[in-house]
């Protein structure tokens, strides 16, 4: 599968928008148990609805440090590597 970071601009930009990045980060960083099963969700709603941007989500909830990675990034200033 291709890289999730070309969707995280385009999801902190949301998330900021309705003001929400603080949050998810915590969240993602405290909840790795509960970003698999968020992938897991994602997968099997797949079924019904077939969406990159929620497949690169999945794939993203499912490794640790691409998570790990995202939360820093919303954390930061938002700038890739």
């Amino acid at each position: 599968m291709n890289s999730t970071r070309e969707y995280w601009q385009r999801w902190a930009e949301s998330l900021r928008r309705y003001q929400l990045h603080d949050l998810v980060a915590s969240c993602l960083e405290a909840g790795s148990p509960f970003a698999l099963l968020g992938a897991q969700a994602i997968y099997f709603s797949g079924a019904f609805a077939k969406n990159k941007n929620l497949d690169a989500l999945a794939e993203m909830l499912e490794d640790d440090a691409q998570t790990r990675a995202f939360a820093e990034f919303l954390g930061g200033n938002g700038a890739l590597e």
